[in-house]
């Protein structure tokens, strides 16, 4: 693990154990990969829940964190909930409504609330396939970059279920209303290119350029004083919701707060010296 800012002091803590993803922290850019190839990174059946609440608390203690990337191991990005399991009825799936109704509390429905409590930007980086929760779960970053083989599908009804995991709380705030209901009630799957003109990803591009492409996003976002960036992500997250006057004292608490903070006079001193060369 590398820290970029060697005037900035930050705090590194061990890695968190985990056991179907795959974690690295460089130069304040945590990549998280879903690492469940073989059930095509399905969260149901695998640990993979347990992985990504561990790395969102682990985030937010950790200070040398500034940016999380999301990927999948293999030809998907997440598969979403396991249908060979629904089929028997068995795992996450089995029991009667009030069993089944439990197990999504204390299981799937853990990701949205960990990832939406997630100090750092959260990038996604679609590799392949993000069906079903698979999809919520990309929806829950900041950004999402895919590759030209990406697919996206809100197919829970083809299932006969809903989204469980918090699907139709994401996608209207993220596209609007009225697409996130066509896709959702159409359970229709759509490529990356549908997916970039709904404004569902930023960028699409070519399977081989999609991490160098998504860590160049990463690494601007990390090149930002840590601390401020941390607290712009909750203002941002807390903007869309919020009324304008508890909003605008929320911001003169942080502005105060970011004007005290060392990683700002850094930052002043670097544009005056910038400014300066010119």
């Amino acid at each position: 693990m590398t820290d970029s800012r060697a005037n900035t002091k930050t705090s590194i803590i061990p890695l968190p154990s985990l056991t179907d993803t795959t974690l690295t922290l460089e130069k304040r850019i945590a990549t998280l990969t879903l690492n469940r190839h073989d059930v095509r990174n399905a969260l149901t059946g695998t640990a993979l829940v347990d992985d990504i609440v561990a790395v969102a608390e682990w985030v937010n203690r950790c200070e040398a964190v500034s940016v999380l990337v999301i990927t999948g191991a293999g030809s998907a990005f997440c598969a979403g909930g396991n249908v060979k399991d629904m089929a028997e009825r068995r795992g996450d799936f089995a029991g009667d409504a009030a069993a089944v109704a439990e197990r999504y509390r204390r299981g799937i429905q853990r990701i949205p609330l960990a990832l939406e409590a997630v100090e750092v930007p959260i990038v996604a980086a679609i590799n392949g396939a993000a069906i079903g929760a698979g999809f919520d779960l990309a929806n829950m970053a900041d950004m999402r970059i895919a590759s030209s083989r990406a697919k996206f599908g809100e197919t829970f009804l083809n299932l006969g279920i809903i989204p469980g995991d918090g699907g139709a709380f994401f996608m209207q705030r993220l596209i609007g209303y009225q697409r996130a209901f066509e896709l959702t009630l159409s359970g229709r799957v759509i490529d990356a290119a549908e997916a970039k003109d709904y404004g569902i990803v930023l960028d699409v591009v070519e399977p081989e350029a999609l991490m160098d492409t998504v860590m160049a996003h990463a690494r601007r976002i990390a090149a930002q004083p840590p601390k401020a960036t941390r607290l712009t992500k909750r203002l941002m997250k807390e903007g869309g919701r919020a009324e304008l006057k508890p909003f605008l004292e929320k911001c003169a608490v942080f502005q105060g707060m970011c004007h005290n903070e060392p990683e700002h006079l850094e930052a002043v001193n670097a544009m005056l010296e910038k400014m300066a060369k010119k």
